[in-house]
């Protein structure tokens, strides 16, 4: 169990000690969609969803996810972040979201960004749930990440 970072020699969940790295900048880029019907699709592009805006309320929502995600993933450490950003885009059958994390810290941001992503999709199916109850969010993954010991990557 040695290469399980979480797991400490008798197999116990532990929180990573990062006292003794060094900070540097890094950043992380997650993304995934929500498939849905033409009837939410075009209520969101003509904004007539009943609840609002859906894009800028699940902009917020992903930024405040980031925020939030030691809080909600037991083993991550709280990131002082110098940056969240969360777009999103129409696509033939629902929309894209992509959310960019960043920090100078000891430790990286994949976390902050897949959070931010997943609760900014979230937030797009609540605000819709009344047009279309059946809007699937797939493809949640991360893209790329910069900086920190183990250096850069991106997706295949």
């Amino acid at each position: 169990m040695a290469d399980l970072t979480h797991l400490d020699e008798r197999g116990a969940a532990h929180m990573v000690d990062v006292g003794g790295k060094a900070v540097t900048s890094r950043e992380a880029v997650a993304a995934g969609h929500i498939r849905m019907s033409a009837d939410a699709l075009n209520a969101i592009r003509d904004g007539s969803v009943a609840k609002g805006d859906v894009f800028a309320v699940a902009r917020v929502a992903g930024i405040q996810a980031a925020k939030k995600t030691s809080e909600l993933i037991p083993l991550c450490h709280p990131l002082p972040l110098s940056r969240v950003a969360i777009d999103l885009t129409l696509t033939e059958n629902g929309v894209a979201a992509t959310a960019t994390a960043a920090t100078d810290g000891k430790t990286g941001v994949e976390m902050e960004a897949l959070t931010a992503a997943s609760v900014a999709l979230l937030t797009i199916y609540d605000m819709a749930k009344a047009v279309d109850k059946g809007m699937v969010i797939e493809d949640i993954r991360l893209l790329s990440k910069r900086g920190g010991k183990s250096g850069d990557w991106t997706a295949a």
